[in-house]
């Protein structure tokens, strides 16, 4: 594709996941991940009525006196997009989506005064985009996913939350984007949740579910290049991916908007 032919397509969805962060998700999104937290602030003095509770007893311990910690409700949480560009992703159809996805929520995120980055992987981390804000850093995210070429074809999510996880220790919200065509990456997840909002996001697709019977198919991993022989000669195979506990399952022919606005509405996980 050339520059031209992908500067009109950023364009394209730069206007449509606008929009729709704008009229659909801004509020939602704000009130089910917004204000849920609190950081500490600072340390003073305890004063007369102060919660014995809040008290540092390290510091007051070492100052002879009473301490207190101060906190403040956390109104900015950096939002990460970790986006799976593994080749079992990167189907025409499934790409065009995952790109409007990661638009939508970036905007989103933006229009509420949070912080974006991005994480590219496939078997290894790829490429990691900073957290910023802004429009700029926005569009350039998108860029980066339309024109990246990635190294390597397979997928190891197990990988890429471990990296995730030593690189990042400031809670934040993640959001994962991927087929999750993979294997024992569910611990790393649960590792993550006990500092992280994680919200993973499967991207399926129906036709795929299953091989109808009758007949004789030559199939090739698109990961591997491996080449099998299947039969369906006398029943149907089923091809359904895995249905991953918690996430927002969005088909290729659905309407995604449905099904992440249902998530925020709702304000806790599907």
């Amino acid at each position: 594709m050339e520059k031209k032919d992908i500067l009109k397509k950023i364009k394209k969805i730069e206007i449509k996941s606008t929009i729709l962060s704008n009229t659909i998700f801004a509020g939602e999104y704000h009130s089910c991940l917004k204000g849920n937290g609190m950081e500490f602030s600072d340390i003073r003095r305890y004063s007369q009525g102060d919660d014995v509770k809040k008290i540092d007893w390290k510091v007051t311990a070492k100052q002879g006196k009473a301490y207190i910690k101060e906190f403040v409700e956390e109104r900015e949480l950096p939002v990460f997009l970790l986006v799976d560009m593994s080749y079992s992703d990167r189907f025409e159809d499934k790409k065009n989506l995952i790109s409007e996805l990661v638009a939508t929520l970036a905007f989103s995120a933006n229009k509420n005064g949070d912080r974006v980055g991005a994480l590219f992987f496939t078997e290894k981390v790829e490429k990691v985009i900073p957290l910023k804000k802004g429009k700029k850093h926005i569009l350039s995210i998108i860029e980066n996913l339309l024109l990246y070429n990635p190294k390597y074809k397979g997928t190891n999510i197990k990988e890429a939350l471990r990296y995730f996880g030593k690189i990042f220790k400031k809670r934040g919200i993640v959001f994962i984007i991927s087929d999750f065509l993979d294997n024992d990456f569910e611990k790393e997840i649960k590792i993550l949740k006990n500092r992280h909002e994680i919200i993973p996001i499967q991207i399926l697709d129906k036709k795929y579910d299953a091989i109808p019977k009758g007949a004789i198919f030559s199939l090739e991993d698109s990961e591997t290049g491996e080449e099998i022989i299947v039969e369906t000669l006398k029943n149907e195979l089923s091809l359904q991916s895995l249905q991953l506990k918690g996430s927002i399952k969005i088909d290729i022919n659905d309407d995604y908007v449905k099904a992440l606005t249902n998530y925020f509405r709702k304000g806790k996980k599907i």
